[in-house]
């Protein structure tokens, strides 16, 4: 909220997840990424940022700051959205690299997973090195290295 007040972009991926207590069961809202908020803005211009209460760093590669791969962020945006349960995925996960071209999820692209019966699109964050998983429809989804469908009339 410190960086929207300040005029910058943020995105704060959440997933609603149910915890036990002694006496009760409730729904939280967790971060899919703890210690990490998502902003935009020019990397010459991070000083503001850093003067944030609570901000220790940028993430940064060997060459200083690092963006999050467009792709990547749009994809969890678009999952994030969705009001469908998004989970962290903690494996390594081989699968086929999909778009999903129906559904709450189109546009979406991650890679396609069968676990115990059910296709999950896992989207993975190259910087950060962590990915999230949601649950999908098989037929909803499109090789991304395959041509696009193009529909006509005759």
């Amino acid at each position: 909220m410190l960086l929207r007040r300040r005029g910058f972009e943020e995105f704060l991926p959440i997933t609603r997840q149910r915890r036990r207590w002694s006496d009760r069961v409730k729904d939280v809202d967790l971060p899919l990424f703890p210690g990490y908020v998502f902003s935009r803005f020019v990397v010459d211009r991070r000083q503001p940022i850093l003067m944030i209460p609570g901000v220790i760093n940028v993430v940064s590669g060997g060459h200083g700051p690092q963006p999050v791969d467009d792709t990547e962020m749009a994809s969890l945006q678009t999952l994030v959205r969705s009001d469908r349960p998004v989970d962290p995925w903690p494996e390594e996960f081989v699968g086929r690299r999909v778009r999903l071209l129906a559904g709450p999820l189109a546009g979406a692209e991650g890679t396609l997973v069968s676990v115990r019966q059910h296709t999950r699109l896992i989207v993975h964050l190259s910087l950060l090195q962590r990915s999230v998983a949601v649950e999908v429809s098989e037929h909803d989804a499109w090789p991304v290295s395959a041509p696009a469908l193009h529909l006509s009339t005759y």
